[in-house]
């Protein structure tokens, strides 16, 4: 079995206006992750995702096949798992 990882990701591109955290926040539940999105003044989004390493991989992928997401660039670093329920948008 996967251990549980968190990951905070950040996310360049087309990730605004197009209903990247919807679609997040949609999707999450269905691959066992919980976590956090939002909005970056910058234009870019940030993530927080717990679940397993194939999970959010899958989720990543999923995102990646959107019609009107277009990801340039994604940074991510693994941090603590924490205690916390569902997936929110912030």
């Amino acid at each position: 079995m996967d251990d549980i990882i968190r990951k905070r990701i950040y996310v360049d591109g087309r990730v605004q206006g197009v209903g990247f955290r919807y679609k997040v926040k949609y999707l999450a539940p269905g691959f066992g992750i919980t976590g956090l999105v939002k909005n970056l003044g910058d234009g870019r989004v940030e993530m927080e995702l717990q679940g397993t390493d194939s999970g959010i991989e899958r989720l990543l992928q999923e995102i990646n096949n959107d019609r009107f997401i277009v990801i340039k660039d994604m940074q991510w670093e693994l941090i603590s798992v924490i205690e916390e329920n569902g997936f929110h948008i912030r």
